[in-house]
């Protein structure tokens, strides 16, 4: 099975601090380290060490360094990157604050993922013969309708949609999530797509839900909620003592994806409900590690943690 990752790409530069900056602060940081990140990049080697499915990412990095690094990076997790570009832009980088308490503040400078370019002939040939394509809105919007566009017959379109401010646009949000099959959304874009910032997670669920073929909530601590049509089921979390949150809900997409794409038949909330609880462990076991793409677990830890769990 095949998975095509449309997205974002970021050298992540990582200060360790005792909590998150106050505006107006200066904090001196315990530690700092560089790695890949961007939250398309992150999601493709989740997929990838998902195991089971080959796994292209579609993007974009500067003639630089930080891009060919990058690359390299993701050519080690056996990642076909015949999709990304190098283009005249420097290469994204995203500014990450980890406090001790394992949350974080990120500032991300898009760089080569802002270029509002037509995907190219081999981007478009990779999307087209995958089974699950896969995006994030840290890209133009319009290369993410592009990509929904190119599609095979019966391939799923998976959409996390974070961030969630390119959908504020009614007629954005209603082109955009009417080619959606599943969309991946924590509360706050919950509420934001399904503007209402109060009321139950479950009345914004209910209004979201009427509007996508399939949705996926993640709460963090307290799991997941898958919603198809009126049907309902929840999905229990892992409990972990955290590190560093950044990256794992990436994780959790990628793996969503790649269970996604190993599916048979058509698509149900039994089978959706099942992949959440592999991403769900998977992304348990990256917040328990420090980084984006360096805690993405492999399928035996995944394994390892659900033997221990049952």
């Amino acid at each position: 099975m095949k998975v095509a990752v449309v997205g974002s790409i970021n050298l992540d530069v990582v200060a360790r601090v005792p909590h998150i900056p106050a505006p107006g602060e200066t904090l001196l940081a315990r530690s700092s380290s560089r790695g890949g990140g961007g939250k398309g990049a992150n999601q493709a080697v989740a997929a990838a060490r998902a195991g089971g499915a080959l796994v292209a990412f579609i993007g974009s990095v500067g003639e630089d360094g930080d891009g060919q690094a990058l690359r390299a990076a993701l050519q080690r997790d056996g990642i076909d990157v015949t999709g990304l570009e190098s283009i005249g832009a420097a290469t994204g980088v995203a500014l990450i604050s980890v406090a001790d308490d394992g949350e974080n503040a990120i500032v991300v400078i898009s760089g080569a993922n802002a270029v509002d370019a037509p995907l190219s002939g081999r981007q478009r040939a990779l999307i087209s013969t995958a089974d699950v394509l896969v995006a994030q809105l840290e890209i133009p919007p319009t290369r993410v309708l592009q990509a929904s566009g190119l599609r095979k017959p019966g391939a799923l379109f998976v959409l996390n949609a974070s961030p969630s401010s390119p959908l504020a646009e009614e007629g954005v949000a209603r082109t955009l999530l009417s080619a959606v099959d599943v969309v991946v959304v924590n509360e706050h874009e919950l509420r934001d797509i399904a503007r209402t910032q109060t009321g139950t997670v479950d009345a914004a669920i209910d209004q979201l839900a009427e509007r996508v073929g399939a949705l996926v909530v993640t709460l963090g601590a307290d799991g997941s909620i898958i919603a198809v049509g009126a049907e309902r089921r929840s999905v229990p979390a892992f409990p972990v003592e955290p590190v560093d949150t950044t990256g794992a809900g990436d994780t959790y997409c990628g793996v969503l994806a790649a269970h996604l794409a190993a599916g048979q038949g058509p698509l149900t909330i039994d089978g959706i409900a099942e992949a959440a609880r592999l991403a769900g462990a998977a992304a348990a076991l990256a917040v328990g590690k420090a980084g984006a793409q360096a805690s993405v677990p492999t399928a035996e830890e995944v394994d390892d943690l659900l033997a221990g769990a049952s």
